[in-house]
């Protein structure tokens, strides 16, 4: 008689957005590391709206997020929030905060989503479009991009050697992607 081979349960990963976009974002990377880069996770992908962009809102709706989720399952073996840049004072208590309660990873989006999802773009590491300006710096060269792309179209754009290439001028992102065995 054979015995089966024991699978080791899935590490859950709280990966806490911003808004459709960030979600959309979020989901590829699960869509990647489902689909075999690194099958030993799962990211739970939890969209934090409403927060209006304050990013010590949003750390607060992550936080209550966190709790409920974990009262029903096993505790979250990682904790992430994509968030945009803001004033200087609001990030600092906002990375108080997530410090306090146990989320590692912040990755800041400089200065916003659009701005980010440029940099994974062949030639555009480098890139940084100022705060209002980065919709029309990635609408230049990727024409059919929109707000809030679910993950599947995402993927028609982005694979991981396009988030590698990111990574370089990502260090919030490429930390994250390090831990969960992404990178």
């Amino acid at each position: 008689m054979r015995r089966r081979a024991i699978i080791p349960p899935r590490r859950p990963v709280f990966l806490g957005a911003e808004g459709k976009s960030e979600a959309g974002y979020a989901a590829l990377l699960a869509r990647i590391a489902r689909d075999g880069l690194s099958p030993a996770i799962h990211i739970h992908v939890e969209v934090l709206q409403p927060g209006a962009g304050d990013p010590l809102e949003l750390i607060e709706r992550a936080i209550q997020k966190i709790h409920e989720i974990e009262r029903r399952r096993t505790p979250f073996w990682v904790k992430a929030v994509l968030l945009d840049r803001g004033a200087r004072d609001k990030m600092e208590s906002a990375i108080a905060r997530a410090r306090a309660v146990g989320i590692a990873h912040l990755i800041w989006q400089d200065p916003d989503h659009e701005a980010m999802l440029l940099r994974h773009l062949p030639g555009c590491q480098h890139l940084r479009p100022a705060a209002g300006a980065s919709f029309e710096a990635i609408r230049r060269r990727w024409p059919d991009y929109s707000k809030g792309m679910p993950a599947q179209q995402l993927a028609q754009r982005i694979n991981i050697e396009h988030i590698r290439m990111a990574c370089t001028g990502e260090p919030h992102l490429r930390d994250f992607l390090i831990k969960i065995g992404l990178l």
